[in-house]
Protein backbone atom coordinates (compact mmCIF):
# COMPACT_ATOMS: atom_id res chain seq x y z
CA UNK A 1 0.00 0.00 0.00
CA UNK A 2 1.60 2.98 -0.84
CA UNK A 3 -1.23 5.27 -1.07
CA UNK A 4 -1.36 6.89 2.51
CA UNK A 5 -4.79 6.46 4.22
CA UNK A 6 -6.53 9.85 4.88
CA UNK A 7 -9.34 10.57 7.34
CA UNK A 8 -11.46 13.24 6.40
CA UNK A 9 -12.95 15.14 8.85
CA UNK A 10 -16.50 14.12 8.73
CA UNK A 11 -15.39 10.30 8.31
CA UNK A 12 -13.79 11.09 11.67
CA UNK A 13 -16.25 12.70 13.74
CA UNK A 14 -19.10 10.00 11.79
CA UNK A 15 -16.66 7.48 13.87
CA UNK A 16 -16.59 9.26 16.89
CA UNK A 17 -19.98 9.35 17.36
CA UNK A 18 -20.92 5.41 16.29
CA UNK A 19 -22.36 2.92 19.11
CA UNK A 20 -20.15 -0.70 18.98
CA UNK A 21 -22.95 -1.88 16.22
CA UNK A 22 -22.67 0.72 13.80
CA UNK A 23 -18.95 0.35 13.66
CA UNK A 24 -19.02 -3.19 13.35
CA UNK A 25 -20.67 -2.78 10.58
CA UNK A 26 -18.82 -0.14 9.37
CA UNK A 27 -15.61 -1.90 9.51
CA UNK A 28 -17.43 -5.04 7.83
CA UNK A 29 -18.10 -2.73 5.06
CA UNK A 30 -14.59 -1.44 4.58
CA UNK A 31 -13.37 -4.82 5.16
CA UNK A 32 -15.80 -6.37 2.03
CA UNK A 33 -14.45 -3.37 -0.45
CA UNK A 34 -11.32 -4.31 -0.01
CA UNK A 35 -11.43 -7.85 0.21
CA UNK A 36 -13.60 -7.58 -3.60
CA UNK A 37 -10.75 -4.73 -4.64
CA UNK A 38 -8.09 -6.85 -4.09
CA UNK A 39 -9.29 -10.07 -5.22
CA UNK A 40 -8.00 -11.34 -8.78
CA UNK A 41 -5.93 -7.99 -8.37
CA UNK A 42 -2.58 -9.46 -7.57
CA UNK A 43 -1.03 -10.85 -10.75
CA UNK A 44 2.00 -12.73 -10.55
CA UNK A 45 3.50 -13.26 -13.86
CA UNK A 46 6.29 -16.21 -14.45
CA UNK A 47 8.64 -16.58 -17.24
CA UNK A 48 8.45 -20.10 -17.31
CA UNK A 49 11.66 -20.38 -19.73
CA UNK A 50 13.78 -18.15 -17.25
CA UNK A 51 12.89 -20.35 -14.39
CA UNK A 52 13.57 -23.38 -16.08
CA UNK A 53 16.98 -22.54 -17.37
CA UNK A 54 17.96 -20.93 -13.58
CA UNK A 55 16.58 -23.64 -12.13
CA UNK A 56 19.01 -25.69 -14.50
CA UNK A 57 21.79 -24.53 -13.24
CA UNK A 58 21.82 -24.94 -10.32
CA UNK A 59 24.29 -27.81 -9.24
CA UNK A 60 22.80 -31.17 -8.66
CA UNK A 61 19.59 -30.73 -10.30
CA UNK A 62 19.93 -32.74 -13.63
CA UNK A 63 16.96 -32.66 -16.35
CA UNK A 64 14.51 -34.95 -14.65
CA UNK A 65 14.85 -33.71 -11.30
CA UNK A 66 14.11 -30.40 -13.49
CA UNK A 67 10.76 -31.89 -14.96
CA UNK A 68 9.64 -32.94 -12.11
CA UNK A 69 10.27 -29.45 -10.08
CA UNK A 70 8.39 -27.71 -13.13
CA UNK A 71 5.59 -29.92 -13.00
CA UNK A 72 5.11 -28.82 -9.26
CA UNK A 73 5.47 -25.01 -10.17
CA UNK A 74 2.80 -25.62 -13.13
CA UNK A 75 0.24 -27.48 -11.57
CA UNK A 76 0.53 -25.14 -8.29
CA UNK A 77 -0.10 -21.71 -10.92
CA UNK A 78 -2.88 -23.95 -12.47
CA UNK A 79 -4.89 -24.48 -9.08
CA UNK A 80 -4.78 -21.07 -8.02
CA UNK A 81 -5.81 -19.97 -11.89
CA UNK A 82 -8.78 -22.06 -10.84
CA UNK A 83 -9.14 -21.02 -7.53
CA UNK A 84 -9.16 -17.43 -8.34
CA UNK A 85 -12.45 -17.76 -10.37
Amino acid sequence: MGDKLTLSRETYKMIKNMDRERMQNFLADICARVEEETRGGVEVTLDMDKLRRELGEIKGIGENRLNEIMAVIEKNLNEDDLSAN
